[in-house]
């Protein structure tokens, strides 16, 4: 009897195991099965963000292994079942629905077919297609079966990376990089009277902190960049009369409002705008990280989308190529007519992401591209998607600034759109961004997207102006001493702004500039004290000069090599003796450089704070159609609420 109930028992036992084994690989496969991608959901006017996973947290170590072993089952033993998935419900559209949303909607996710893209992201070509994949040699690829788990350093970092960034997995915490520049100090106009820099037209840092605050959380004070925080915005100054001329300096001098007995110089170039029916033709690849860190949906999917709107703003006659990398890198679609938007769509639908960052064979291959397609009379542009991780391949900055440069002496540039948070590589974006005479802007919501890539895609894509430069000449007699605010890595040596193989700044078509000078007047309260043996200071009782500095501004045609000089004084007549009298862009501007110099640590702005900022930026919100300047308060109302860190993962 005992020996029956054992036996008895003991098959209970076996048949409780194996249905929980079941239930646990049907739970796997389901959850494998779950990870669609579904980019509709990035396409509300919400940030972007990857959805929290507290349950994979509690999973045992034993589940995790088995998950992990699963995971490529699907793609190589159930064809029929992807094949047959039902395909994923478009979210509605934004609540200002614009043409470009009916080209989003081509890639609402789809269930995968048998003939389903690669994990390289680097979807299958006809056999015709001319450019082959090119394979790094140097690197290894994972093994395709699941039983092969002994892997190379390479396979690990890929590992580990698809497992942290798998969908539905948290952001990375703290892992972001910023080039740490200490901010500009007060200079005495007698010692140092000439201030000289590169315009920067990136709007990175201002997309960057809106992320960070809309997490309630305040950003890096590296990540700060008020000059971009500045020109994130648009701005009614004069229009240039010609593309022959496309610039003209707006200038004005006003009483600064967070410290009394000093003023603010503001000056605005804004530059000519291209007509559609003039603009020249756009020979542009595409160069998409669709490595493992880009899954989550603030990444790849919003990529994608923000891609296709791009092509709503291009003409029939432009081309466009597509190149992705991760662990190696492919040719997703040869140089293609805009005419064939379909393809290129399809393309673009059957990315996806997996695998390490071989983030400069992708640039090798890309500017290959572009030569072999070279426009003489257009503009040749790589535009550069990632999350700026590049982990693989050439690591070194200098090395990947030096061959961008050499790219840019072709004649192809070089534009960034950085995604994502936790691990961006905002340093390295800049660098190759200012090196490949391009901008570097952050995508975190389909609408930066469409500010970007539709609302201002002639000002990103078409340049007007190469290699511009500013200099400002300050007249000791009126001005004791002065600090440029923000541009702190755009810096240039004095001699640098007549010499042309000195690289600067671009300007886009239509696009405006705002430079803001502090600066103390003769006679108001010093912060920097006279030297014992320098030359003195003429008396604050004397008369006071016109002139309290003088701009100049060179820059190059886009197809020229030799710069052309403009200037402009800044006189009695540019200015107002009350702050409220001031022009309105002039004091959006100021409270927009407050708010980013409070962010950076307040050390110039005293207890200048907050509510300082939205009193002044409410007055002088002005005309503002799509609801930037709106947008603006409610990020400085979220400041004074948000935390000082976001905590990092257990």
């Amino acid at each position: 009897m005992n020996r029956k109930r054992y036996l008895l028992a003991a098959s209970l036992a076996c048949v409780v195991a194996g249905s929980g084994a079941y239930l646990h690989l049907m739970r796997a496969t389901q959850s494998h099965d779950d990870a669609a991608p579904v980019e509709q959901k990035v396409a509300s006017n919400d940030v972007a963000q990857a959805p929290s996973t507290v349950q994979a947290k509690k999973e045992s170590d034993g589940e995790a292994n088995m998950r992990g072993h699963l995971q490529a089952a699907p793609e190589e033993a159930k064809p029929n079942e992807q094949a047959s998935a039902p395909a994923v419900v478009a979210a509605p559209p934004p609540a200002k629905p614009h043409v470009e949303n009916q080209i989003i909607g081509r890639l609402a996710p789809q269930a995968p077919s048998p003939m389903a893209p690669s994990r390289l992201g680097i979807t299958p070509r006809d056999p015709g297609s001319r450019v082959a994949d090119r394979a790094d040699p140097g690197l290894t690829r994972a093994p395709a079966s699941a039983s092969a788990r002994l892997m190379e350093p390479a396979d690990v970092r890929r590992d580990q990376s698809q497992r942290e960034h798998a969908t539905g997995a948290p952001e990375p915490v703290g892992r972001d990089q910023f080039a740490n520049a200490p901010e500009n100090a007060f200079k005495a106009a007698r010692d140092a009277p000439v201030s000289t820099f590169s315009i920067d037209v990136d709007t990175a840092s201002y997309a960057f902190v809106r992320a960070q605050l809309n997490r309630n959380v305040l950003p890096p004070a590296a990540s700060v960049r008020t000059e971009e925080l500045i020109n994130y915005f648009p701005y009614a100054y004069d229009v240039p009369a010609s593309a022959s001329e496309p610039f003209r300096a707006n200038v004005a001098v006003f009483p600064n409002p967070w410290a009394e007995g000093r003023k603010l110089i503001r000056i605005g170039i804004k530059g000519y705008a291209l007509q559609q029916t003039n603009r020249p033709r756009a020979n542009l690849v595409f160069l998409i990280d669709t490595s493992g860190s880009m899954q989550p949906q603030n990444r790849l999917p919003l990529v994608k989308q923000s891609l296709a709107m791009l092509l709503t703003q291009l003409q029939p006659e432009d081309r466009v190529a597509i190149v992705t990398y991760a662990g190696n890198a492919g040719t997703a679609l040869e140089p293609t007519s805009v005419s064939e938007k379909a393809k290129i769509l399809a393309t673009l639908d059957h990315l996806e992401a997996g695998g390490s960052t071989a983030g400069a064979e992708g640039i090798r291959q890309a500017y290959a591209l572009a030569e072999q397609n070279f426009d003489s009379s257009g503009v040749n542009r790589v535009i550069l998607a990632t999350d700026g991780d590049f982990n693989v391949g050439i690591t070194n900055k200098d090395e990947l600034k030096g061959f961008v440069e050499r790219q840019r002496e072709k004649g192809i540039f070089l534009s960034v759109l950085g995604v994502g948070a936790g691990n961006y590589n905002d340093a390295l974006a800049q660098t190759l961004a200012q090196n490949g005479n391009g901008v570097a802007a952050y995508i975190d919501t389909i609408n930066e997207a469409r500010k970007v890539l539709v609302e201002e895609a002639s000002s990103t894509l078409f340049p007007i102006g190469k290699d511009v430069k500013i200099q400002i000449e300050f007249n000791p007699a009126t001005v004791a001493e002065y600090r440029l605010i923000g541009y702190e890595t755009r810096l240039l040596n004095r001699d640098d702004f007549t010499n042309d193989k000195v690289d600067a700044g671009d300007v886009g078509s239509g696009q405006t500039v705002t430079a803001l000078y502090d600066i103390v007047p003769v006679g108001g309260p010093r912060t920097v004290d006279d030297l014992r043996y320098g030359a003195q200071a003429p008396a604050s009782g004397s008369p006071a000069p016109a002139e309290y500095a003088f701009v100049k501004i060179r820059y190059k045609l886009p197809k020229s090599d030799r710069s052309v000089l403009i200037s402009t004084p800044v006189d009695r007549g540019s200015e107002h003796a009350r702050f409220e009298d001031a022009p309105l862009d002039a004091r959006f501007a100021t409270a927009v450089a407050a708010f980013g110099e409070i962010l950076r640590g307040g050390k110039h702005t005293g207890k200048f704070g907050y509510d300082d900022v939205l009193r002044i930026a409410s007055a002088a919100r002005g005309d503002d159609p799509y609801g930037y300047r709106s947008e603006f308060l409610q990020l400085v109302r979220a400041a004074k609420t948000a935390s000082a860190m976001q905590p990092l993962r257990p």
